[in-house]
């Protein structure tokens, strides 16, 4: 008997709320929510995004990201840059570098504990499911 839509959407919903749940978890004694965690990678990862970028990357609003950068400059994790035009920009500080690498830690143990016992074949598959999922109309 295969699986319903309804118990694939399930499965998926919780796992995803396993990893968030455990990794704010230990994230916490760094200071660090996910989402504050995924801002910092983001900004690793993105030459100075914009506010409302990084709003789409960390799955945010606008208003919600603006407070959550505004915290996050006050503790010296991120600074703003002007960019093009009126354009806010942002980028990773030192510190805000280093609790992000402590935060890649923390989030690859959580992630290996679910994903790390699936072969590298088996991740891939379930990588390009997923994606394949993401991108359908």
């Amino acid at each position: 008997m295969s699986a319903s839509l309804q118990q694939v959407g399930l499965a998926v919903k919780r796992l995803q709320w396993r990893h968030h749940r455990e990794a704010n978890r230990r994230l916490a004694p760094l200071g660090l929510s996910l989402v504050q965690w995924d801002t910092l990678r983001h900004l690793h990862a993105e030459h100075e995004p914009s506010l409302h970028r990084l709003a789409e990357l960390t799955f945010q609003t606008d208003q919600s990201m603006g407070e959550l950068a505004r915290r996050m400059v006050d503790r010296g994790l991120i600074e703003r840059v002007e960019g093009p035009g009126r354009k806010v920009q942002h980028r990773l500080t030192p510190a805000g570098d280093d609790l992000r690498r402590a935060g890649s830690a923390a989030v690859d143990e959580v992630l290996r504990e679910s994903l790390g016992h699936l072969s590298a074949d088996e991740r891939e598959t379930l990588h390009t499911l997923l994606r394949k999922a993401a991108e359908a109309p």
